[in-house]
Formats: C-alpha cells, structure tokens, sequence
C-alpha cells in the first residue's frame, strides 16, 4: 500500500482544526506548516502522533503549500486547508487508490463542496468545485502565486468522485475579515501586472454578478444562505475591482 501524506498551512486555527485533524489521522503522515500561530493551533497539532510541525513566517499562498509538500516524507500527498474535513467516503476512495499496486496517472482533482451558516451547499459553483488536491509530489507541486495558488504537474489527472467538506466562514464577520484581506491581495498583485479597471466595469459587475450567483449559478436551490452567499459574493467582486481602481488612482 503506498503511503500518504496530508499537507496543511495554518495560522491561528484553534477553534477549526480539531475537526479537520479527526478526519485524517487515518493516514501515514500529517504535515504542518505553521505561520507563526499565537493561539492553541500547534499544540492541538502535536496532539497527534503522526503530525509534524514547522514553523515558517507567512511566504504567500503559493510557497508556503509549496514549502509544506517539500516537507512531506511520502511522494503521495494531499493538501487540505486546516477548515476543511475529509469525509469518509473519500478517505474510502483514496485508500482504495493507494492500494492498488500501481496508481495510474500523477494526480487527482479532489471535489471541495463548501458549508456556509450551517448549511451543506448541494447547488451552485461551491459545489463539489473540482481542485487538483491529490498528487504524486515527484511530478509536480504548488505554484508561487500569492492568491488564487494551484498545483501544477506533469503527467495525467482524473477526478474523485467524494467531496471535502471546507468550513470556510466561522460566521459573516469572518467572512467580512477574509474578504478585506483576500480583496487588497488582488488589487496589489494586479496593479503590479499593470491591469487597471474603470469605475463603470466595478458597476456593471455588481448588477451582473447577483444574476449570476443566485439565478445562473443557482444559489436559490440553497436557500437563505444561497442568498446570503450570492449577495456576499457580489460585495466581493466589486470590493476588488473598487480597490484596484483606488489603487490606480494614487499610481498615477
């Protein structure tokens, strides 16, 4: 049976990781790189026999998943957020792949499906959102991208059919904390690409992406939190786009 290692990043994750280490401490090896945490998260980590720890200064999105997958003493890996929760059904899945003599291929796209204010989302783009998440690291790792991070991998991929169940959001206010940093994130990187965006687009976005999120995409099969989340998502998108034309201005 060939063995796996799970990859997390993680920054003051107490009251969220208990959950996610539960659903892994079935695998070979858990891999945890810490930016540096003020709270229990490390200590909850080292609860747990299979579970190393490092401590590394936040690199960005991109190189501290990279830095965590180079930590890995197995070549299979999978990468999980430290808010997400691998059900058992997939861990069925993935073990039943490790068993085979040789896995075809150098990776898998793993389904994520989100949980927002208690509710399971069984419609719309946060559902089983398809994320190369499993991998042979000898073919292939993280990129260096600060935001928006993916794997890139030499060989051939095929799709789970089990879900990770990602508990993103403590709540709204957490939601707003995220979206305040993941927003200024953007509009830096791409100012620095030279990308600019005018007042009328961040406008037109907002009209349109409500029409999108809630009625194309349909959230409404979600109920109040598919509204909730529809309407958050529109906030998202024009708070970026608003940023980086703010930030345009002052270049100038």
């Amino acid at each position: 049976m060939h063995k796996l290692s799970i990859v997390i990043i993680t920054y003051n994750e107490e009251s969220r990781i208990r959950p996610t280490l539960e659903s892994i401490k079935w695998c070979d090896e858990i891999v945890i790189v810490d930016s540096c945490s003020t709270d229990k998260t490390v200590d909850i980590c080292k609860e747990y026999p299979n579970c190393k720890v490092y401590s590394q200064p936040f690199l960005g999105y991109g190189l501290q998943k990279k830095m965590a997958v180079e930590k890995a003493s197995n070549d299979w890996v999978l990468s999980l957020d430290a808010d997400e929760v691998v059900t058992d059904a997939l861990r069925k899945e993935i073990q039943t792949i490790l068993s085979e003599p040789v896995i075809q291929g150098s990776g898998f796209y793993v389904p994520v499906t989100m949980v927002f204010m208690n509710k399971v989302f069984r419609y719309g783009a946060e559902y089983k959102c398809m994320h190369l998440r499993f991998f042979n690291k000898s073919k292939g790792n993280f990129d260096t991208q600060n935001l928006h991070e993916a794997v890139q991998i030499k060989g051939a991929t095929t799709k789970l059919r089990n879900e990770v169940l990602h508990y993103s959001y403590v709540d709204i206010h957490h939601y707003l904390q995220k979206m305040n940093d993941y927003t200024t994130i953007y509009a830096n990187e791409a100012l620095k690409r030279g990308k600019h965006v005018g007042k009328f687009i961040s406008i037109f976005r907002f009209v349109f992406e409500f029409f999108r999120q809630y009625f194309i995409k349909r959230n409404f099969m979600n109920g109040y939190a598919g509204f909730v989340w529809s309407v958050l998502s529109v906030f998202y998108t024009f708070t970026k786009l608003a940023k980086l034309y703010e930030k345009s201005l002052y270049q100038n």
